[in-house]
């Protein structure tokens, strides 16, 4: 796990798992390397990418800028997140919990990666069935686009929030 602060508008990055894969060739194996990256601005956005590459800092150079495009937003609650949810790839599933200030980010490894890049400092998370880092951030990045803030939730049921938060 690599953290590196960008200059540029304080983006974080965290490289979550470099993998060394082999093409097999009439004169033996070439190596490359893939390495899944995750850049967030620590404030509620968060993205993802794979880089390929024959050397290991360009291959996260290169999931680095893709990431960057491929941003998603999510919703904040203080420091957690607004509600419960489950997010699901593959074999792999997510469960996100908000938690009370001061809980911290329970999580592994790959999740903690995602949380922090996105600014989320309590929260509370297990992972359900396969543990491949692949498929566990495709199921995190997944359950946080499924979250909505009470804004959100009231403006699409056509109330305002106040009454939202009465009917609660």
């Amino acid at each position: 796990m690599i953290a590196v602060e960008s200059s540029q508008l304080q983006m974080i990055d965290k490289v979550v798992h470099i993998s060394r894969v082999a093409k097999v060739v009439k004169g033996g194996r070439r190596f490359s390397f893939s390495a899944i990256v995750v850049v967030g601005d620590g404030s509620g956005k968060v993205g993802y990418s794979l880089g390929k590459a024959n050397e290991v800092p360009e291959a996260i150079r290169k999931g680095m800028e893709s990431a960057k495009r491929n941003m998603v937003a999510v919703p904040l609650k203080e420091s957690t997140i607004p509600h419960e949810v489950l997010g699901k790839f593959g074999a792999s599933s997510v469960i996100l919990k908000p938690a009370s200030p001061g809980t911290g980010v329970i999580a592994g490894g790959t999740v903690r990666a995602i949380m922090e890049a996105a600014g989320i400092h309590d929260i509370l998370t297990k992972c359900v069935g396969s543990r491949n880092p692949h498929n566990v951030v495709k199921a995190t990045v997944e359950g946080l686009k499924k979250l909505r803030s009470l804004e959100q939730v009231s403006k699409a049921r056509g109330k305002n929030v106040l009454e939202e938060a009465a009917s609660a």
